[in-house]
């Protein structure tokens, strides 16, 4: 399957879920999330994610990883469209956000933070396969920042479904998950 093949189709089939059915989904996504064992993390990057896309919410995964991690600090995305690349902006208490052309909530303002400070990613996506390949939105801004953290970085994405067989047309450039979280499993990558 190639990537726009599956983004047509998983974009499609995640627009179709029941809101109940979701609800279900997000809570055993939770669930699965929490057997991971993960190591001390100081700084998680995490998205803000898309209602109108029905995007797996973040927040229960947050709230877990503060009460896991005390005094953790969390980052969010900002595309600078200067360099058309993604910034991990720190998310404070006063931090303000407006949409962008995409519709996608961004910080206003806020202080930068170097990617080689994350420990963790929480990476959107709409599909991957068995060896880790994600298949985002197809503007590439979250590969181009992986490859900005450091090699040791945790890069964990969610899915409603499960993983298709191959994404045959991944790229060299395409920087694979640590672990995909579905409903009824995890999936780890070398």
């Amino acid at each position: 399957m190639t990537k726009q093949e599956a983004r047509n189709i998983y974009s499609e089939k995640r627009l179709q879920l029941a809101v109940g059915e979701r609800n279900r989904f997000d809570d055993l996504l939770l669930i699965q999330f929490q057997k991971l064992v993960l190591p001390a993390l100081h700084c998680v990057h995490t998205y803000l994610s898309l209602e109108s896309k029905k995007e797996f919410t973040t927040d229960t995964i947050l709230h877990f990883l503060e009460f896991q991690h005390p005094g953790i600090q969390f980052a969010v995305p900002r595309i600078n469209a200067d360099h058309g690349e993604l910034e991990a902006i720190l998310h404070t208490e006063d931090l303000r956000f407006q949409k962008n052309k995409w519709g996608i909530l961004e910080p206003m303002g806020g202080e930068v933070i170097d990617p080689k400070e994350i420990d963790l990613v929480l990476v959107p996506l709409l599909a991957f396969d068995e060896t880790g390949t994600r298949v985002g939105y197809g503007k590439g801004y979250y590969d181009k920042f992986l490859s900005e953290c450091r090699k040791d970085v945790l890069k964990i994405g969610f899915c409603y479904f499960e993983a298709v067989d191959k994404i045959t047309d991944s790229a060299s450039f395409d920087i694979p998950l640590s672990y995909c979280v579905t409903p009824h499993r995890i999936y780890e990558f070398g």
